[in-house]
């Protein structure tokens, strides 16, 4: 079975004129695994929101939506999940100094 790594799963999403990201990010062994979390965790947040509940926050993996918005339309289809790169290295063991 392959090990979980960190994915990054980027949706456009579209309101009126304005158009954007919503990323995701989790624990994953492949692509189609991260966009299917990715899915699953929007599906939560978003009934939360119409049910008028909190979000229910991470999950499994890491895996959470944040900054759920109503109006806006993610569009899944042209989604793009791929393993994440650290540009900062914030994922390593060594500790930041601030």
């Amino acid at each position: 079975m392959p090990k979980p790594e960190l994915y990054e799963v980027d949706v456009p999403i579209h309101h009126a004129d304005q158009h954007g990201l919503h990323v995701f990010t989790g624990q994953a062994t492949s692509p189609s695994e991260a966009l299917a979390r990715a899915q699953q965790v929007y599906t939560a947040a978003l009934a939360a929101r119409k049910a008028g509940r909190a979000n229910p926050g991470r999950q499994d993996g890491g895996w959470g939506a944040s900054g759920v918005r109503d109006g806006w339309e993610l569009d899944w289809r042209a989604a793009k999940a791929h393993p994440w790169s650290d540009p900062f290295g914030w994922t390593g063991k060594n500790s930041v100094e601030l």
